[in-house]
């Protein structure tokens, strides 16, 4: 697999690009629309949270694990929100998405189909990634959903994995994508978004 270096990606209706300190006060915007910090089982930060939430980002990607985005509105640059490819593992051609959030109002719109449109065609058409994973709390049954209309195969539940903002324990829900399956599901995101335009 390629090294995975910082990179814009664009396909209407948004960019992105990647995540820098400028972008704290619009992600800061971006949150605050649906006061997303309050679902207790996302990383969206709160607004005094969000430079640390940058900075942790990009010490991620100084470690060579994470390359975070910022997502912004094409036409008019506003931030919508963020995603990151991390967990990154070259020797076996392995990336995985997360990180991802959006302002409420671009919720289950074209946005986030478009956003994974883009990613995944990167990490499969020109990283040379294998196998693309995701993975959320077993309570964000929207996420999962999302996961699962992107044609993503359910792996499994990872028991007691990792710590929620609140203190309480979290099961992981695990999904993946390989290279082999990525043609027709590219397809299905290409008819997806000809669906959704008006």
């Amino acid at each position: 697999m390629r090294p995975i270096e910082p990179v814009t990606l664009s396909a209407e209706p948004i960019r992105l690009e990647p995540l820098s300190l400028d972008h704290v006060p619009g992600l800061q915007a971006a949150a605050a629309d649906g006061e997303l910090w309050d679902l207790r089982f996302t990383s969206v930060p709160a607004p005094a949270e969000t430079l640390a939430y940058v900075e942790t980002a990009l010490a991620g990607q100084a470690a060579g694990h994470r390359l975070p985005f910022v997502v912004l509105d094409a036409t008019t640059g506003e931030v919508l929100g963020s995603t990151s490819y991390h967990d990154i593992v070259p020797a076996i051609a392995r990336v995985e998405i997360g990180y991802t959030w959006y302002a409420q109002r671009v919720q289950r719109s074209a946005v986030n189909t478009t956003a994974k449109l883009l990613l995944l065609t990167h990490a499969f058409e020109t990283l040379g990634a294998q196998l693309v994973g995701w993975r959320t709390d077993n309570f964000n049954h929207a996420s999962q959903r999302a996961i699962e209309r992107l044609g993503a195969k359910r792996d499994g539940v990872l028991r007691h994995h990792a710590l929620r903002r609140d203190g309480t324990v979290r099961d992981t829900v695990m999904y993946s994508l390989t290279v082999g399956e990525w043609p027709e599901v590219k397809a299905h995101l290409n008819w997806q978004l000809i669906r959704q335009r008006p």
